[in-house]
């Protein structure tokens, strides 16, 4: 990085076809209402991975700067928000879609896309949280504000050894949930059991569920699968308990039927963390400061990479040979 450029990882597809790296780019001015952010700290989500290979349709425009999770200080500021100095957070919004996003030395976006840093974290800590623990928690404020409560019972957690799944069991444990864990990877099921989750059940424990309604198991449930494990859940879940539908790794389509919604009431809450508005979503970040901040935030970070590093991590997340949260450290 120079007076006037910086890193970035940038992501094009032309007539080479879908490419990334590494490239210095003119660094920028803010214009009204945007606030020119240093970036330190960034994460990996699934969703990068996806856009960073070229595996899934992410980007809406190229060349872009990859990266939806940005924290840092604010250099420049033309919003009244925000000065030099203050310590920010980005997530979501249109970053890594049709805005160049958060895997660069700098980051220069409207100031309405950023939260303040609130007490208790830092830029290191928030990025451990990411737009991972950001979507867990809108998952569970969804689910508390439609009625979860811990005497309908177990909270499932579909595809928990991710970073969604894996912050989902850690804020549910700390709320005194009873966490139940879906994972087929043996290896990690002491981890899991040190974020919280009191029972670890193979995949297979979902596939059974073939009638409409079958014995209710599940209080509530956090599904980051979808496709026909988030249909097999629709049918085993509690009276009145709620799924929070975060994900769809494992297929798009719902095959399933009203029974459980009419019969059971049971709720299946859509989960989108992209446009979620700053009031909510100061509220979310305070949570995740304080009272929802998983106790085991530190033991949830599994790799650290640089830049360089990207591309690498991009394929083995989406071989699935990742789990927890990976962090980006710019510098």
């Amino acid at each position: 990085m120079s007076k006037n450029t910086y890193s970035a990882f940038r992501i094009h597809k032309d007539d080479q076809g879908h490419h990334a790296g590494i490239e210095q780019l003119p660094k920028p001015v803010p214009g009204d209402g945007e606030v020119l952010v240093r970036v330190t700290h960034s994460a990996v989500n699934y969703k990068d991975a996806l856009a960073g290979t070229g595996k899934g349709k992410i980007l809406r425009t190229f060349p872009l700067v990859g990266g939806i999770d940005a924290a840092g200080q604010v250099e420049a500021s033309s919003h009244p928000d925000y000065k030099a100095g203050d310590a920010v957070i980005a997530t979501g919004w249109g970053l890594s879609f049709d805005h160049d996003g958060a895997y660069a030395q700098y980051l220069c976006v409207p100031g309405d896309w950023l939260v303040a840093m609130p007490e208790g974290l830092d830029a290191r800590s928030a990025m451990i949280l990411g737009t991972a623990g950001f979507t867990a928690a809108l998952a569970v404020h969804r689910m508390l504000v439609n009625g979860q409560r811990p005497e309908l019972g177990p909270i499932l957690v579909n595809g928990a050894s991710g970073g969604v799944g894996s912050m989902a069991v850690a804020i549910f444990a700390r709320l005194g949930y009873e966490v139940v864990a879906v994972s087929g990877k043996a290896a990690l099921h002491d981890w899991l059991t040190a974020l919280g989750a009191t029972r670890i059940v193979g995949r297979d424990a979902l596939s059974e569920a073939k009638r409409p309604l079958e014995k209710a198991e599940w209080g509530g449930a956090v599904d980051s699968v979808g496709g026909e494990m988030l249909a097999q859940i629709t049918r085993t879940l509690a009276p009145n308990g709620n799924i929070a539908a975060i994900g769809l790794a494992g297929g798009h389509e719902l095959n399933t039927t009203v029974m459980p919604f009419i019969l059971r009431g049971v709720s299946l809450l859509g989960c989108n963390s992209v446009d979620v508005p700053a009031p909510v979503r100061r509220e979310l970040w305070g949570h995740l400061a304080s009272d929802w901040r998983p106790g085991q935030l530190e033991d949830m970070l599994t790799e650290r990479v640089d830049l360089a590093g990207l591309p690498d991590v991009f394929e083995r997340m989406l071989a699935g040979q990742t789990h927890g949260r990976v962090l980006v450290e710019i510098d």
